[in-house]
């Protein structure tokens, strides 16, 4: 399993992410910046943890343009322009939100691609028709219809957000190939 661990230096405590996903976050920047691409990010369940991953890595600027952390329905609405409707119909945490947020990030960006994370990370919130590690991913490339990733994830609560970290870096790697 992939953890997060935490690393004391010169009496500061710092965050650090496992290799293998700083490894994975180093090969999406290497993708995007030799393709000359800028990705935006929208986070709801993982509140930044992806962009936080994305920019361990030097150099990572030249290929984030921004990340919006959009806990709240409200911020959706304000920030990355989600219908209320689609809040309604549909809930927060659903596919139709998800791709909204994506359209709202690459509409309020430099970028050509955003990703845009939504979810029941636990361990309450879930229902039985929205259980606790349901995730939507979307996303939004420039020029292309919008697409989502439905997940549902076991464990506890920073189990699902690391395991929809991992599984937005392998999405990153998909959408740099088919950006080309």
């Amino acid at each position: 399993m992939v953890k997060i661990t935490r690393s004391t230096k010169e009496n500061q405590e710092n965050m650090t992410f496992a290799k293998d996903l700083l490894d994975s976050a180093q090969k999406v920047i290497n993708s995007y910046r030799e393709k000359g691409k800028i990705i935006t990010l929208a986070e709801s369940c993982t509140g930044g943890l992806i962009s936080s991953l994305l920019t361990e890595i030097p150099g990572s600027s030249a290929v984030v343009d921004r990340g919006f952390v959009v806990y709240s329905n409200e911020a959706k609405m304000e920030l990355l322009q989600v219908k209320s409707e689609t809040l309604e119909n549909f809930g927060a945490v659903s596919a139709e939100t998800a791709m909204e947020m994506a359209q709202g990030a690459l509409l309020n960006s430099r970028a050509q691609i955003a990703v845009a994370v939504t979810g029941i990370a636990g361990p309450g919130g879930g229902t039985a028709e929205k259980p606790v590690g349901l995730v939507f991913v979307g996303w939004q490339v420039e020029g292309r219809e919008p697409g989502f990733l439905k997940l549902l994830l076991e464990g506890d609560r920073q189990a699902v957000r690391i395991q929809t970290v991992e599984r937005v870096m392998r999405l990153l790697a998909e959408l740099s190939f088919e950006s080309s």
